[in-house]
């Protein structure tokens, strides 16, 4: 891979450390950018109009883009690459990602990214459950996760995976 691309549109895009394949391409492939999640339709959006680079969506998840980033990896095909953290410390293990610092680098608590720069967060989600009270029965709603524990909520609890 050759020298990381330089604008500030595309610190998103490099948010895992793989570096562009050609600095000047017109075309940039992201493995798990869907235009839906994240707000990467408009960071794809603001890239082509800043700096004249197309990055077609790609709607794979974390755990597709590192399986492939892992079969790639004597020939990669991917530029950048947008993964959950769990699956940006497996990438840098299995040695698919190449480190990169964005000029905002010291902004990112120590804890939110990998010390050498192979990895780092760009945002953070929130979790929080939802609750069905006509499925309680008249039953308290849960208002803490370790609610969520308690015996009478047996078998009403659901998640995704």
């Amino acid at each position: 891979m050759s020298k990381p691309l330089k604008s500030l549109a595309q610190t998103a895009l490099l948010a895992f450390g793989l570096a562009a394949s050609a600095a000047m391409a017109q075309t940039a492939i992201c493995y798990n950018c869907p235009p839906e999640w994240a707000d990467w339709g408009s960071q794809l959006r603001a890239i082509k109009a800043q700096i004249g680079i197309t990055v077609p969506p790609d709607n794979k998840n974390s755990g597709q883009s590192l399986a492939q980033l892992v079969a790639e990896k004597a020939s990669p095909v991917a530029d950048v690459t947008y993964l959950g953290v769990t699956f940006g410390i497996q990438a840098r293990k299995e040695g698919v990602v190449t480190p990169y610092k964005p000029a905002t680098w010291n902004d990112i608590p120590n804890g939110l990214k990998d010390p050498e720069g192979h990895w780092f967060t760009i945002h953070s989600g929130t979790l929080g459950f939802m609750v069905n009270v006509d499925a309680l029965k008249g039953k308290p709603i849960p208002r803490t996760w370790a609610d969520l524990l308690k015996p009478e909520y047996k078998g009403l609890v659901g998640y995704l995976k």
